[in-house]
């Protein structure tokens, strides 16, 4: 939880105002069968942020074993799976057994290797940034185009990091997130005071609506405070206890609760019942660099001790598919994997790996997808990409026909019309 506590509170204030979410209800025009393309089932997304830049070599796309000092290759021995000679890390055991519920992605991949943040906001919204117009990402899209689907809860949850990258760019507030600050009770500004009784509630939102409605009428278009405003009257709909009653994860049994593992797990659970209650999209972070010293940004000490935060998400991940398959959610679903790269075979000098960026991991599971499948192919390194070569538009795309939204949508950033992706395909062979 130290994550979250630590957040400035001017910072928190000021994205809570400008980033509250909720989203335009736009049936996504086009969704359903297009040139041979089965659209998918899935009425939420969970994307699981694995912030630093995994090591696909040393999870999901495991090759011969090397050592941190003079031989490249992975850092630990690799296991069967339920699919048939595919292989990964040993310390994935239970998404192993689970991974033909999944597809394996090994050929993702951008052109950006040596900045965190440039990466990351690409794999988020797609596309490289512009000095003209802010891109939305992937979450702030869905709930664009799919709204929420409970006059309860927002479209779009965000538990971790906030940042640009995660906003919603010209798509504005009400296709922001909500940001959690504490899984356990949901999000800070939320809770009316305990004294406040509902007839003064009534009186006091009938007064702010009031000065809001006198203000807007007033600012000539102004969006800032356009955006102000519609984020306030969010946060009002969102005060209520059903939003609330989410978080409270102690209502689940204990043997749940501990299949899930740790604080990433429990992250995950909370991700379960929010999209279980109508939102749309949820963003887990796996941000915890106290459990190995780096999170997933391995360089040096990390290193040593990222079997740890291995493990921890393996429980997580299995965690999620087990819950999911059992509550009969699972084809309703998706669970998508993002990391901003992967890491390269050789260790540097202090035992650690580099950035790659021409070829690393992700995996998805649920939505409708036909999985049991893997794509694309590595070399004996897992440097270069031998086929099937996934771009992160591509994988976007992907994203969004599991949710039933055409890849082939316009977006207006103003006048200007928008590709919904960045010249994206969704990989054919997870729907036909």
């Amino acid at each position: 939880m130290s994550d979250f506590l630590n957040e400035n509170q001017f910072h928190r204030r000021r994205l809570f105002k400008a980033g509250l979410a909720g989203a335009l209800s736009t049936v996504a025009a086009g969704a359903g069968p297009q040139n041979g393309l089965i659209y998918g089932k899935a009425k939420s997304c969970i994307f699981l942020w694995l912030g630093g830049g995994a090591a696909q070599i040393d999870t999901f796309d495991p090759k011969r074993q090397g050592d941190l000092k003079k031989k490249p290759g992975s850092a630990y021995r690799s296991i069967q799976t339920s699919i048939p000679g595919v292989e990964l890390c040993e310390y994935l055991p239970r998404t192993a057994r689970l991974l033909e519920r999944c597809v394996l992605i090994r050929t993702l991949n951008h052109r950006v290797i040596d900045e965190h943040g440039i990466a990351t906001n690409i794999v988020h919204t797609g596309r490289p940034t512009s000095e003209t117009v802010v891109y939305p990402s992937i979450g702030s899209t869905v709930a664009n185009q799919l709204g929420a689907g409970s006059d309860n809860v927002p479209a779009y949850v965000l538990i971790g990091y906030p940042n640009i990258s995660r906003g919603p760019g010209f798509l504005g507030s009400k296709a922001g997130y909500v940001y959690l600050t504490d899984t356990k009770a949901g999000p800070a500004g939320l809770s009316a005071p305990s004294d406040l009784n509902s007839d003064r509630k009534i009186r006091r939102d009938m007064l702010l609506n009031r000065m809001q409605t006198v203000g807007l009428s007033g600012s000539k278009g102004e969006t800032a405070l356009s955006d102000y405003v519609t984020a306030a009257r969010e946060s009002q709909r969102l005060a209520g206890k059903e939003f609330g009653r989410i978080f409270h994860l102690d209502t689940e049994t204990s043997t749940l609760r501990a299949s899930y593992g740790g604080e990433f797990g429990q992250r995950c659970l909370l991700a379960r019942r929010l999209v279980e209650s109508g939102v749309r999209f949820v963003e887990v972070s796996h941000n915890l660099n106290f459990i190995n010293g780096t999170g997933w940004d391995t360089h040096n000490e990390g290193q040593l001790r990222q079997h740890i935060l291995i493990q921890e998400m393996d429980n997580a991940i299995a965690g999620l598919i087990e819950d999911l398959e059992r509550r009969g959610q699972l084809d309703s679903t998706l669970i998508a994997l993002g990391t901003e790269f992967g890491r390269p075979a050789e260790f540097d000098s202090g035992g650690g790996r580099g950035h790659q960026s021409a070829a690393f991991s992700v995996i998805m599971a649920g939505g409708g997808l036909k999985t049991g499948q893997v794509v694309g192919t590595t070399d004996e390194l897992s440097k270069k990409i031998v086929d099937e070569p996934v771009s992160v538009p591509d994988y976007h795309a992907t994203i969004l026909a599991a949710m039933g939204i055409s890849s082939k949508l316009e977006l207006r950033a103003g006048d200007r019309p928008v590709p919904i992706t960045d010249g994206g395909a969704p990989i054919r062979k997870l729907f036909t």
